[in-house]
């Protein structure tokens, strides 16, 4: 990627706002703003100081501004940067960027901003998407992971493992120059320590994914049953809001609404389907396929059954059997529950996942927001700082963890030194792409072609 330059791009969203905020970055980002500007000289201001002026070209007035200094490299990317605060019209924003282009700067890449921070040692690759995920970030809990990833997060413990096995990596290395006089540099049970040691610590942040994804991505929940159990007044309720269409008619939802809520900080991503039942209806067996697409990638189930229905014991039970079936994660969600009999609630409240409740009368549902949230948090297993939300890390620490298993395997069947010091190449290799110590302009181009321009 060209890093070549001073950039410039838009810092604030597109659209009509109080103030829009340009960014220029690189080592002539200050004299170029100087060559637009009417106020004091810039460039004899000292940094981390802002300054009223006007943008001018030539001897028309664009803008009354504000310009902040940061002077290299104590900014962002390291680099001079100015960042101009202007009045929020498109256009004015689109007549200063033009302005500073004719003036010498070039317009940024997406992600190019933090590019420079990456490629001038600022911050480490995890830090960097971290910054991207933060701008994504849509509930606090998403929101903790990504600020406590820009800290360091467990990029700091990954270089740690890594710095140890480099230690003995090399002297693996060392052996193989002096392969031929038999000499033995690392004692093997030292090293089976070390990478056991290091094989603990990778397991937790493995399995941590599991829950950091569903956290940045929030976590789909199916709401899925027979016509008429009640699927759409449920997320009606839980939604506070008339979102789906409720009727008596059975199949009167044909497609999944899809509606995000937010509960102790996590967002769920409800989806109402389609009643699960056969039908010679064509647009309502589109529906029900498409529900049954749903199952498969919801984390979560919210089975509804009318207990009304339900006349002994083993009517629950063969529902309980439908809904396990589907091998999904689930809560079966009784509702009508307040026109049960006291035997069938007894039932009903003898087994653990199901969540008795009446969606049209609001009662039950607090419960099942609690259940819900128990789920989720259940599948904690490391601090919000050691939690992995990345696929990418996910699959390097995945990738080292199987190398790292190669080194005890070959040791234990005593084989050469050369293929276990491979496999040790390739831990370090799969830990060293997290912080970005080992990558390539593939990987670069890929991360931050993601981000927005200006960031």
């Amino acid at each position: 990627m060209n890093t070549q330059g001073t950039i410039i791009a838009p810092a604030t969203a597109q659209g009509i706002g109080a103030i829009g905020v340009i960014r220029l970055s690189g080592a002539d980002a200050i004299a170029i703003a100087q060559k637009a500007w009417r106020g004091k000289d810039l460039t004899q201001q000292p940094s981390h100081t802002i300054h009223y002026g006007h943008i001018v070209d030539g001897d028309k007035e664009l803008d009354e501004v504000m310009v902040s200094i940061f002077r290299a490299p104590k900014s962002f990317t390291t680099e001079d940067v100015i960042e101009i605060s202007c009045h929020g019209s498109p256009y004015i924003m689109e007549q200063i960027l033009m302005l500073l282009i004719s003036k010498g700067a070039r317009m940024a890449e997406p992600g190019e901003f933090t590019l420079r921070a990456f490629m001038n040692g600022r911050i480490d690759l995890s830090q960097a998407e971290a910054v991207a995920d933060l701008i994504a970030s849509n509930s606090a809990a998403a929101h903790e992971i990504a600020i406590r990833q820009i800290r360091g997060g467990f990029a700091n413990q990954i270089k740690d493992l890594r710095a140890q096995l480099v230690n003995f990596a090399s002297f693996i290395e060392l052996e193989l120059d002096f392969s031929e006089e038999d000499v033995e540099f690392v004692h093997r049970g030292d090293l089976i320590k070390i990478v056991t040691k290091i094989k603990a610590v990778l397991t937790p942040l493995i399995e941590s994914f599991k829950y950091g994804n569903v956290i940045k991505n929030g976590v789909p929940v199916a709401i899925v049953g027979k016509p008429n159990a009640g699927k759409s007044t449920l997320l009606n309720t839980l939604l506070n809001e008339e979102r789906a269409i409720v009727s008596h008619i059975a199949g009167t939802t044909r497609d999944t609404i899809e509606e995000v809520l937010h509960i102790d900080g996590i967002a769920y991503r409800l989806i109402d389907t389609a009643g699960l039942r056969q039908t010679t209806d064509e647009i309502e067996q589109i529906g029900v396929e498409r529900s049954y697409d749903k199952i498969k990638t919801a984390s979560i189930l919210l089975y509804m059954i009318d207990a009304s229905l339900i006349s002994d014991k083993s009517d629950l039970i063969k529902e309980v059997n439908e809904a396990e079936g589907f091998g999904v994660p689930y809560l079966l969600i009784a509702n009508k529950s307040d026109k049960c009999s006291a035997d069938i609630l007894e039932h009903l409240e003898q087994i653990d996942n199901v969540v008795p409740v009446s969606a049209k009368n609001n009662t039950g549902v607090d419960v099942l927001k609690r259940k819900l949230s128990d789920m989720i948090q259940s599948q904690k297993v490391t601090p919000p700082d050691m939690t992995v939300a990345n696929i990418r890390h996910y699959e390097a620490l995945k990738n080292a963890y199987e190398s790292l298993d190669a080194v005890l395997a070959g040791i234990d069947a005593q084989i050469t030194t050369d293929l276990i010091a491979f496999e040790l190449r390739r831990s370090l290799e799969y830990l060293g792409e997290i912080s970005g110590e080992v990558t390539n302009d593939e990987i670069l181009g890929n991360i931050f072609s993601k981000f927005c321009i200006g960031k």
